[in-house]
């Protein structure tokens, strides 16, 4: 694990070929572990998002072409469809109105959807 201020940063999780100075983040590793732990949710630590995919849940920091974000949207909703938390994971997200990425296995879009149906 490198240690606070070394040069190994959140970039890491960037895909293949993204990991430019562009997109790079000068917080280290361990600064995002405790800020995560103090904000995480109890069934966030049975997710099957976590790990070296989870930059698929987000869209990138830079224009995607529309067959880019279906088929990064298609990767992550694989994902979520294996996870045994994803009922827990989507109220979370309709609940606390997050208006970015997929959770649960819904795009913003789709959750917009599920909330104004719901009404």
């Amino acid at each position: 694990m490198p240690q606070r201020g070394e040069a190994d940063t959140f970039a890491g999780a960037l895909p293949p070929g993204r990991a430019t100075g562009d997109h790079r983040c000068n917080v280290s590793i361990q600064t995002l572990q405790r800020t995560f732990q103090v904000f995480q949710e109890p069934w966030q630590v049975r997710a099957a998002c976590r790990g070296p995919e989870t930059w698929l849940f987000l869209p990138p920091a830079h224009p995607e072409r529309k067959d880019e974000r279906e088929e990064r949207e298609a990767r992550a909703k694989a994902i979520c469809a294996r996870c045994p938390v994803r009922a827990d994971c989507l109220d979370f997200a309709v609940r606390t109105r997050e208006p970015y990425g997929i959770w649960g296995g819904l795009t913003e879009l789709e959750r917009q959807q599920l909330v104004a149906s719901r009404s």
